[in-house]
Parts: C-alpha cells; structure tokens; sequence
C-alpha cells in the first residue's frame, strides 16, 4: 500500500504539494520522493512489499518519462523475463517498474493487459499525462481541478481537500489521457452468460480462486490474513494454508460482549494449523475510534463505517504488535455471489442486475473499506475475491444458477469446495452474519445508542435540513454526516447514496441496512 499524487501546474509551489501529500503519510511510511516534470509534480510515498531496496523507489524514470503506481502487479515476474529477452533493463524487484516498458509495447492499451490492482499516473513526455484505475477499484484514486483548471491525483480524498473545489473519485477500468476519461472496462458488464452445469461451474470456481489466493501470496514482506469465522475469510485462509504448506498468521476481533465469530474464527485457525490471535475491544474502543475511522474513510455511509471500526481496530493492533505489512481479506465474495437480500431477488435478471451495481460500486463501499482500514495502519490490502479472472467467471455464470434456489446461499462456492475438506462442515455451510454484527451486535446498538444521546430530536430534526441531498435520516447517519463533513466539507457527492438492500423488492424494504432487519437472517447470527 502505498500513496501517489500529481498536480499538473506550476501555480502551486513544490511546497504546497509535499504539505498535502504528506497527510497519507500512513499509506506510506517508508520513504517519500516529490520530483518536478516539465509540467508540474509527481509524489510517491513507499510502504515497500515488493523490492524492499533502495532501487525499488518510485518515481520510476525510463527516456525521461516517469511513472507512479500503488498496485500490485500479478505475474510480473515471468513479463519482466520476457521483457528482458527483448532487451529492457530493470534496476529493482519492484513488480511496478514493468509499468513503463508496457506502455511502450501497448501504448493506451495496456491497462487492459495488466491482471493486477493498481492506480497509477504516468508522465510521459510525447504523450502527456496518463492515469488510470483498476477495473474493480481495489486501488484508491481521486481527482480534481484547481482554480486555475490544472488537473490533480491523489490516493485520498485527504490530499486534494485545500487544493480543489470538488474531489471526485477516479472511475474504475478507466484510463485520462489528454483530457479525456475513457473506459476500457466495465467490471459489471456481461455480454452473454456461461450456461455450464453445476459440477463445471464450481470447478472453475475451486479453480480460479485457489489461483487468485495462491498469487496473492508472492511478497517479499510479512504476511498476514484477517479472519472472520464466516465462509469467505475462512475458505482464504484455509486456501493459503494449504498452498503454503506452513502455519499463517490468522487475526480476529470481536467485543468483550456477545462477539459471534470469534468461536467459529478460532476453529477455523485450529482446523488449518494456523497461528492464531484474537483481539478484544470494548465500547470505549468503539466510540473512541469512530471520528478517526471516519477520517480516513472519507465516507458517511452507515455500512461502511460500522463494517470499518472492527476493522480498523484490529489492523491498528496488526501494526502496532506485528511485522506484518501486508494481509489477505474475503472482500467482495458477497457482490458476486449475493447477499442476504438477494434471496429475495423476483427472477435471475433481477439478482444479476443487482450484482453489476454492486460490482460497479464496490469502490464506494466494501473494497473502500478495506484499503482505508489497513492503509490507516501502514498495511496492504490484497482480495483475492477480486482476482480479474475469478471475478470475470462469476459475472457470466447464468445468474439462474447462482440465485438462491439450493435453500443455503453462496451455494456454488460452498459446493466448490466441498470435496477438498479444507475447512470444518460446520463452517463450510454456516449461515452468514454480517461482518459488523459479527464482531458483536452490541457494537451497532452501543453506537446508535450514543448517537440518540447525543442529539436530541429537536436538534437532530434542525441538523438534517442543511443536507438537501443524501439526507441524514436516522441519528446515527446524522453523527456519521457531521463528523465527514469536518473533514470532507460540501464533499458528500463522492459517494453516491447510502448502501442499502434493493428496496423495490419485496422482503427488502427496510429502515437499517443491517442484514439482521431482513426476515430471512434466521440462524445466521448464532
């Protein structure tokens, strides 16, 4: 995890730029390098994971063009050779130092060749400037104008707040060449499905996912990975264990109070052999944490920010008690193959419809999440849910196939990897709770509970009338709106509604997006 930034002027001084990229100095803490181009400046800050020497520093420079980049460049290894028959010289281990070279063998295209998660800014002397963002959004990338209409790159929303008027984030599978944002891929779009039985389809399923795990595991810095208890988290690390052929390190939290998955996390850990710690917080730490959870998250959307504190407290304890830089997460399982509400989907082109908008908004929300916990705390983020390849597969899978008809959801993945015995049974087919309940239901009600108390109905009815759109509409939004508007002001369009169940369906139309509201959730909270 590291921190880009660009502004492409000279009507602010190099100080002014080092003053605001330093304010993700979190993301990269290692080393920082401002160079100056021809038309304005180009800023890195390292957390190295690949290439730990001095050599693997960004910018890198090929024929006075330059290039910045947080990803993680998968198979680049085996490029690199074959660049390297062609004649290209590498100075460092860095899987980005590839970027350049790529450029020249596929100019505008070459986005579409990576498999990777990345954002970068290139400045390339005939071509201008180049930015892009991976198709899924795993990376994070903002942008703005000035006053003067220079265009501006930042990792965070945080960088560019004195600089522009309006921050907006950088649409995935995009590429901003002269001027212009063009899409080169459209992650939710599906030109045809893939009609294959079940026993196919969840081969290709076992298959892709224990390739997105076991590629996900090339660093040259510790490595960690979050477990939950619940089915994705599970079957991530049992993959690893089982690839690595030695113990992992495994990490769960829950509250002092009625933490559900932290039973069902150790046997997971216990079941694979892994090296296993439980981290407990309280509601002091709740409450405490949740203006700073805020802060880096950038968002006021209630999901988010209640899926974040446990997140976010447990990678604070990682970076803190740990050498850990680096670690595995189960995002992103839940838009492809459907969440508690998308049992109650009408028909199959409902359910897929519904998981292209989510697919599609994913930056805005759980992959959010996951950068900004971990970054906050000096550590990468890899999601192997979000392999280009696996995630690509699920999408065209006919959505008939991937409803909820087997009365146990998620069932093509469970069914994956039934037969490797990987994981306890009782794991492997365990209803899902939802990541912030999970950690303890008391964590939710000791929030909300604060923020009745912290405002009363009189205030909270005056407070909401400032916010015309997306408007605070529980006590709990209002507290979550306030405090992102301390450090995010008239930036609330960066995020384009609440994350919510699809309201137009029956069964779905709740006041709370938490999955224990729908009539579905049954034993999932036990």
């Amino acid at each position: 995890m590291c921190s880009i930034m660009c502004y492409e002027g000279k009507d602010i001084s190099i100080e002014e730029f080092k003053k605001n990229m330093l304010k993700s100095e979190h993301r990269g803490p290692d080393d920082a390098r401002v160079i100056e181009t021809e038309t304005g400046y180009l800023g890195f800050m390292r957390l190295a994971i690949m290439g730990l020497t001095e050599e693997g520093m960004q910018p890198f420079e090929r024929n006075g063009n330059f290039v910045i980049c947080n990803g993680e460049l998968y198979g680049f290894r085996r490029i690199k050779k074959e660049l390297e028959r062609d004649g290209y010289e590498f100075k460092s281990g860095s899987d980005c130092e590839i970027i350049l070279p790529l450029l020249e063998r596929y100019g505008l295209e070459m986005p579409a060749h990576l498999d990777a998660e990345y954002a970068f800014v290139i400045y390339d002397k005939e071509k201008g400037l180049i930015a892009a963002r991976d198709p899924i959004g795993i990376r994070p990338l903002f942008y703005g104008y000035s006053k003067s209409g220079n265009i501006m790159f930042a990792s965070e929303a945080i960088n560019l707040v004195e600089l522009t008027d309006e921050i907006k984030p950088f649409p995935p599978g995009t590429i901003y060449h002269d001027g212009k944002f063009e899409k080169y891929e459209d992650i939710g779009h599906v030109d045809s499905y893939k009609h294959h039985s079940v026993e196919e389809i969840t081969k290709n399923i076992h298959d892709l996912l224990k390739a997105g795990v076991e590629k996900r595991m090339d660093a040259d810095a510790p490595m960690g990975y979050l477990l939950s208890g619940g089915l994705d988290s599970s079957l991530v690390c049992a993959l690893a264990a089982n690839i690595s052929g030695a113990p992992i390190r495994t990490f769960a939290i829950g509250m002092d109070v009625d933490a559900i998955d932290l039973k069902y996390a150790k046997q997971v850990a216990d079941y694979i052999g892994a090296v296993h710690t439980e981290v407990i917080m309280t509601k002091k730490d709740v409450l405490d944490s949740l203006e700073e959870v805020i802060r880096h998250l950038a968002t006021y959307d209630i999901t988010t920010i209640r899926a974040s504190v446990g997140m976010y407290l447990l990678c604070k304890y990682i970076h803190e008690k740990t050498d850990i830089k680096t670690l595995m997460t189960g995002e992103i399982s839940d838009e492809l193959f459907g969440y508690k509400y998308t049992d109650f989907a009408p028909d199959a082109e409902s359910f897929q419809r519904e998981a292209e908008k989510r697919m599609r908004e994913l930056y805005m929300y759980d992959v959010l999440r996951a950068d900004r916990c971990l970054a906050a705390n000096s550590l990468e983020a890899r999601v192997p849910f979000g392999d280009l390849d696996f995630a690509r597969y699920v999408m065209q899978v006919d959505p008939a196939a991937k409803m909820n008809t087997y009365g146990k959801g998620k069932y093509l993945l469970r069914k994956a990897f039934e037969q490797d015995e990987i994981l306890p049974e009782q794991i492997l087919w365990r209803e899902k709770a939802a990541f912030s309940d999970a950690v303890g239901h008391s964590m939710v009600d000791d929030i909300k509970e604060y923020a009745e108390e912290f405002y009363s109905d009189e205030e909270y009815a005056e407070k909401i009338k400032k916010y015309s759109e997306k408007t605070p509409f529980t006590k709990e939004s209002l507290l979550y709106r306030e405090i992102f508007e301390k450090y995010y002001p008239g930036q609330a369009n960066m995020v384009v509604d609440f994350w919510m169940p699809n309201k137009s369906w029956e069964g779905c139309d709740v006041g709370d997006p938490s999955a224990r509201f729908l009539s579905n959730y049954g034993d999932s909270g036990k």
